[in-house]
């Protein structure tokens, strides 16, 4: 074991342009975004299972619906198993799509050594972190849209609620993308605390999973949970962007929501990053 603490420079020691930081940024997602792609085989196997998850829910949802074909969401609205199963299909993907990639560089960096590396570059290490996460959610887009089809026929689709819905809906799409870079960024901190994260990451992806309403919207959740993930950013990442492309949500709530989300997960990075440059442990180097 080794602290890398001594003699590693706090602030970048070389004074960049904002246009070159911007290239150098752009540069380390581009690398991550083209390491991801090297293991093509991986994403197969895991859109695999995408698909089988899509599959398996919607069997689950039409023998769980009752036989009117509606029930009961929040706030008494009526909802469809046609709108359940469209949501069910996106929801999968969507999250699959926004939460699945890069989340073991860090841990891996930091055990490897390879992260004084990182530390000592002209650049600051939690922003080069939301590019290598920006650069693997980058190489598994194709893959989702090629996906998605498939997915459609396993599951099913419908249409956004209206144009404006759809507008809506890329809107706060761009929104969710930004807030799952900077969880996840945040979540794969803790190998500054400890660096076998394995179990962590398990408990993470569930917690993830269930609220954000991958698994179950929240208009089927119990009031009390619903509550408690509403208060949680996890939501505004799947269930919020597509409760704007199937009407049951209006969108300037929530896209206002996702841009204070932005706003808090962003200063809490930067706090957590104070905090875990003191305490950067590593083995090997």
């Amino acid at each position: 074991m080794s602290r890398l603490i001594p003699g590693v420079p706090t602030t970048p020691p070389l004074a960049l342009t904002a246009r070159q930081r911007l290239a150098a940024y752009w540069g380390v997602g581009v690398m991550q975004c083209r390491t991801q792609l090297l293991y093509r085989g991986d994403l197969l196997f895991r859109l695999f299972g995408v698909l089988l998850q899509v599959y398996l829910l919607s069997l689950v949802w039409e023998a769980a619906y009752p036989a009117s074909g509606t029930a009961a969401g929040h706030n008494g609205h009526r909802i469809a198993l046609s709108t359940q199963i469209a949501y069910v299909t996106f929801a999968v993907v969507q999250n699959w799509l926004l939460n699945s990639g890069g989340m073991n560089f860090i841990p891996h960096r930091v055990r490897e050594g390879s992260v004084a590396v990182d530390l000592i570059r002209p650049m600051r290490f939690p922003t080069q972190m939301l590019w290598v996460h920006a650069g693997a959610t980058a190489a598994q887009t194709p893959f989702a849209l090629v996906a998605l089809p498939f997915a459609v026929l396993a599951g099913g689709a419908q249409a956004p609620a209206s144009a404006v819905a759809g507008v809506c809906y890329a809107v706060s799409l761009a929104l969710a993308v930004v807030i799952a870079l900077l969880i996840n960024t945040l979540v794969s901190m803790v190998a500054f605390w400890t660096t076998e994260s394995t179990g962590i990451f398990v408990m993470y992806r569930f917690v993830q999973q269930f609220l954000s309403g991958s698994l179950v919207p929240l208009w089927f959740m119990p009031n009390w949970l619903r509550v408690l993930a509403e208060w949680m950013p996890f939501q505004t990442t799947t269930y919020a962007p597509l409760a704007v492309y199937l009407g049951q949500a209006r969108a300037a709530p929530v896209i206002g929501l996702q841009m204070v989300w932005c706003v808090a997960l962003f200063g809490v990075l930067r706090a957590v990053w104070a905090r875990a440059l003191n305490r950067v442990v590593v083995q090997g180097g």
